[in-house]
């Protein structure tokens, strides 16, 4: 991929990383919750879940997946429904401050493989995400060089803005977190995140596959 094309095609994507979805909300709720551990295994979730999208776009798979009404519609469903469910557990868990930052040993212990797979649940499982990367990627690509190097290439530019973004939102979420920990307006953080699980579920279910 040439430089000036690389450089036009993270811009690009780095524009659109920057609007907060599902994924970056999950981050930062488990970087809160779990610390830097949490978000690394979020993290780990979501590239992977981003890895098989966009292996599926470079095969072909991606673009016959949104050609077929009912496969998209069974994604979406399945992608709104656990996002409305992530939504609902948060706002029907204890009135504890959830998304203030915890002392190290007073969160819930969760293996670090539970936070893993829920972050692919939550990427996987939303449509959005591969129409994009059908749409998106294509445009970029070079006639006459190989498809997997360029495929590859465009992985891993994804991969590291996804981490440098989602970085930043966690340690401003931190931030901004250490000033409510010992406050009332914690518990409302929570259900507001909750709130956002089930609004960003719902939008899911209006979305179409073009």
């Amino acid at each position: 991929m040439a430089l000036h094309l690389w450089l036009t095609f993270s811009f690009a994507y780095l524009l659109t990383s920057l609007i907060p979805g599902p994924n970056v909300l999950l981050t930062v709720r488990n970087a809160l919750r779990h610390g830097p551990s949490g978000m690394g295994m979020t993290l780990l979730g979501n590239l992977t879940a981003q890895l098989l999208a966009i292996s599926a776009v470079a095969m072909g798979v991606g673009a016959l997946l949104v050609s077929l009404p009912t496969a998209f519609l069974l994604l979406k469903l399945a992608g709104a429904a656990y996002l409305i469910y992530l939504g609902l557990r948060q706002l029907l868990a204890p009135a504890k401050p959830g998304l203030a930052p915890v002392q190290a040993g007073q969160a819930p212990v969760r293996a670090p493989w539970r936070i893993a797979v829920e972050a692919f649940v939550v990427s996987i499982s939303n449509p959005k995400t591969l129409v994009f990367f059908c749409a998106f990627l294509p445009q970029f690509l070079e006639p006459g060089r190989s498809l997997f190097g360029q495929f590859a290439m465009m992985y891993l530019s994804c991969s590291l803005i996804v981490c440098l973004v989602h970085t930043c939102y966690c340690i401003t979420a931190h931030r901004f977190g250490q000033r409510l920990k010992a406050s009332p307006a914690a518990a409302w953080l929570k259900r507001a995140c909750g709130a956002l699980f089930i609004g960003l579920g719902v939008r899911l279910l209006q979305a179409r596959a073009v």
